[in-house]
């Protein structure tokens, strides 16, 4: 092998290398700094806040309530999961559920959301497609059961007890899930008050 092919494959495996490690860590960006203030969120993440706005005009879901969601499932972390369960305090047994990513959908219905938008390559990790399944899956609850896309508490119930355990009211044996709707609720009304003002 001469030096220069030497050369030329050594930039090549280098490249390649490269390549690996930038596809392996920093795709996911961490959480923004100030959870509590919408106006730094916009302002430290401006892709997001166009995400945001482009899946407002889409779905009819407001950008407030899309955020306080978000909060509530993932605290904006991109990889998030539910914890691992162990039996006898030691041994792992798989996590609760499959919900992963900022939106926290489960598999299934995260599957529905790709086949039903043809967006075939969405990912839970991906901050637009999360939010963009959850614009989409809060109009569905607007259709199939009549909740306002404005209303916080309800969307949220919805969100977390299904469309069927919703309609069957499952939630109101859940006191400690009727308490976290009215927090997101309220998150909710707090950044849509912090939005008016750093929009203008």
């Amino acid at each position: 092998m001469t030096e220069a092919v030497w050369g030329i494959m050594k930039r090549i495996i280098s490249l390649g290398l490269c390549i690996m490690l930038a596809a392996c860590g920093g795709s996911v960006p961490p959480p923004p700094r100030n959870l509590n203030d919408a106006c730094a969120i916009k302002s430290e993440r401006p892709r997001w806040h166009k995400d945001l706005l482009s899946v407002e005009r889409r779905w009819g879901v407001p950008e407030h309530v899309l955020l306080a969601t978000i909060y509530q499932e993932s605290k904006f972390v991109g990889q998030a999961r539910t914890p691992l369960s162990f039996a006898l305090g030691v041994i792992p047994m798989g996590r609760d559920s499959s919900a992963y990513g900022y939106a926290q959908a489960i598999d299934s219905t995260w599957e529905w959301y790709r086949r039903e938008t043809g967006n075939r390559r969405a990912k839970r990790d991906n901050f637009r497609d999360a939010v963009d399944f959850m614009g989409w899956y809060m109009n569905e609850s607007n259709e199939r059961l009549a909740i306002s896309k404005a209303d916080t508490r309800s969307q949220y119930l919805a969100y977390h007890d299904g469309h069927t355990g919703y309609a069957r009211r499952t939630y109101q044996r859940k006191a400690w899930l009727l308490r976290i709707s009215s927090e997101v609720a309220a998150r909710a009304e707090m950044y849509q008050e912090q939005l008016k003002t750093c929009r203008r």
